[in-house]
């Protein structure tokens, strides 16, 4: 947790992301991570994931927008997005479930993030963003899934969500682990049957509203995996982490819950054998493709999770 917190902190430091946007050595980094600048990128890394069963979540990075038009914009370039997915032959094929009946998940949704909404004018202008959204979405029957982001924004994305379900959008959100507050946002979303994405977290929290030990991050993230998969709905559980795969799919089976109730989520560009050795023993597999110029704070949480990543560059920018 040392390496990852030192990572972050340095990260957020103007010469840092200078050097990072501008040197070579990270280009590879960044591509594997980032499918593109443009939507049109990034539907043809979906295409290749789609052709191999897997399913996917398309997100514009971006955060933080400081004006209703920079808002605006964000979300228009959302209905782009679900008016371009709805064209993917996969998703104009897909039928949604009927009420009552075994549920089958869309191949390809979208995500968002309330702050691109223009959480920080106010929740009227997020809303009002989000719900034309959701709006937009409507016709194609797709989801759409809101992004969680640092623990400032937290109980007022569970609040907008929360509201967005009991009128019955097709919406759903993500859920930190390493947050203190998360088991009873679990039983919130529990009772909403509302369908969540369960994370470890990647934001740069203090002690009084995150466990700073890693194995408590872990035993929380197990914890709560277990609980939406037993009453939840259609829960996707986020990890790259083998060991938790396995003690995970060990609970389902002990529990005779069938793989088709819920899904594992993995990130572009991380963990390809584990994503693809998953699908051929016939779990649901969804794959997290972020594409944007604003790819930096994205790039740099990944690098936190995986500080060798971020130690080779710098051994490499010492060198040369």
């Amino acid at each position: 947790m040392l390496a990852r917190s030192l990572i972050l902190r340095s990260a957020g430091l103007k010469p840092v992301e200078s050097t990072v946007r501008r040197s070579r050595l990270f280009r590879p980094l960044v591509k594997r991570f980032i499918a593109g600048d443009t939507l049109s990128e990034s539907l043809d890394a979906c295409r290749s994931l789609l052709d191999r069963s897997l399913k996917i979540t398309l997100d514009y990075l971006g955060e933080n927008t400081h004006s209703e038009a920079e808002a605006n914009a964000a979300k228009d370039t959302f209905v782009d997005m679900l008016d371009e997915v709805a064209r993917v032959p996969e998703v104009r094929a897909f039928v949604p479930p009927p009420a009552g009946g075994p549920f089958n998940s869309e191949p390809l949704n979208i995500s968002i993030k309330l702050t691109q909404c223009g959480l920080d004018l106010g929740n009227d202008v997020a809303e009002r963003n989000y719900r034309q959204v959701l709006d937009a979405a409507k016709p194609s029957g797709n989801f759409v899934r809101v992004d969680m982001e640092s623990s400032e924004y937290t109980q007022r994305t569970v609040d907008l969500v929360s509201k967005a379900l009991r009128e019955g959008y097709n919406t759903g959100t993500v859920l930190q682990s390493y947050l203190h507050r998360t088991d009873d946002d679990v039983e919130l979303m529990v009772q909403l049957q509302a369908r969540v994405r369960i994370v470890k977290g990647a934001y740069l929290e203090p002690a009084s509203v995150a466990y700073p030990e890693k194995s408590k991050v872990d035993e929380a993230f197990v914890r709560q995996s277990k609980r939406l998969m037993s009453a939840g709905f259609y829960p996707a559980i986020a990890t790259h982490d083998e060991k938790i795969i396995e003690e995970l799919k060990a609970y389902a089976a002990a529990e005779k819950i069938d793989p088709s109730r819920y899904e594992f989520q993995m990130l572009y560009g991380i963990r390809r054998d584990l994503q693809e050795g998953l699908r051929k023993d016939g779990y649901n597999v969804r794959i997290y493709v972020p594409f944007g110029s604003q790819w930096y704070p994205y790039f740099t949480r990944r690098l936190a999770e995986r500080p060798a990543n971020a130690l080779f560059i710098l051994r490499s920018l010492f060198k040369g």
